[in-house]
């Protein structure tokens, strides 16, 4: 099989945070270098002291991960999304791509991607698919581009399943690093009357309204916007969902109780497990109480209401 690697450049501070992050865009396939501590490592593994040479030259102000991406993941779709990632989580970044031919990768990993019923109400539809929707569900007509949000990882599903829970027909919606527009574009085919999408990549805000308008959606039901998570939005929503990373999500919880609605529910998802904690007690610290946490593959999704209206989802 056929493997395009991905070697995303970070200092090395910030290299356990960006491990995390390329977590999410494959769940094994990936190498993490770090030469910060080699030396004690070495003698703790050998008990001896001789690294080679070249090894000791290496730049220890820098950290590598590699991601080896099998061949049903769009290469340009998963740079995208680690790029924005990135870049929510304040990671200075550069990525290169081995082995990789746009214009061949471009057309052959959409084999991969066919129509994906998800929960009870809705269907994923490539738009370069004839559409076959036996079941009756609100089909969303999608093309991912270069932006994260194919429904194909867990994040975006556990989102799309807790919409479907929370979606009112007179409810409004914030999609906070809205990638693809996925989720505000399900939200509105599941009955909101208005939703809006940000995110920080311009790649995907105009990605996001070409979905929209596949889906025959429009403002002011459905737009996007570009900007930093919430920085320059106004009003409350009654819906705030978030698929983003877990330090994100940390720095947007003060920002979250301003924009929600009273008795409405934050969504977010995007976390590896081994940071819920983190997360957790962010939102504690924010006002929020966890009405409801959901799990797959590894990975977290919160319902959070403001301590005073927290009932049980």
């Amino acid at each position: 099989m056929h493997f395009t690697q991905l070697t995303l450049t970070v200092p090395a501070q910030h290299i356990d945070t960006a491990a995390d992050i390329a977590h999410m865009v494959v769940s094994h396939g990936i190498y993490v270098e770090d030469y910060r501590d080699m030396e004690a490592d070495v003698q703790a593994i050998t008990g001896m002291q001789m690294i080679d040479e070249t090894l000791l030259q290496q730049d220890r102000s820098q950290g590598f991960v590699h991601v080896y991406l099998p061949a049903q993941v769009n290469p340009a779709e998963a740079a995208a999304w680690l790029s924005e990632r990135c870049t929510a989580a304040g990671i200075p970044h550069e990525i290169a791509t081995q082995d990789c031919r746009n214009e061949d990768w471009e057309n052959n990993w959409k084999a991969y991607f066919h129509p994906l019923p998800i929960g009870e109400k809705l269907l994923i539809q490539p738009t370069w698919q004839a559409q076959v929707n036996p079941e009756g569900r609100a089909v969303l007509l999608l093309d991912p581009g270069v932006a994260f949000g194919s429904g194909s990882h867990a994040t975006t599903r556990l989102c799309l399943q807790a919409l479907e829970q929370h979606i009112t027909p007179a409810c409004t919606v914030l999609d906070v690093g809205c990638g693809s527009g996925i989720l505000a574009i399900a939200s509105a085919l599941l009955g909101a009357s208005g939703a809006i999408g940000v995110d920080i990549d311009p790649a995907a805000v105009q990605n996001a309204q070409e979905n929209a308008a596949r889906n025959g959606l429009a403002p002011p039901q459905v737009q996007f916007l570009q900007g930093d998570l919430a920085q320059h939005i106004t009003g409350r929503f009654d819906v705030i969902v978030s698929n983003i990373v877990a330090d994100a999500i940390i720095a947007l919880a003060p920002q979250v109780s301003d924009l929600l609605a009273p008795g409405g529910v934050w969504l977010s998802s995007g976390i590896i497990d081994t940071r819920t904690g983190d997360v957790q007690v962010a939102l504690a610290a924010a006002g929020f109480a966890v009405a409801a946490q959901h799990e797959e593959e590894g990975w977290v999704c919160l319902a959070a209401q403001p301590e005073q209206h927290t009932r049980r989802i």
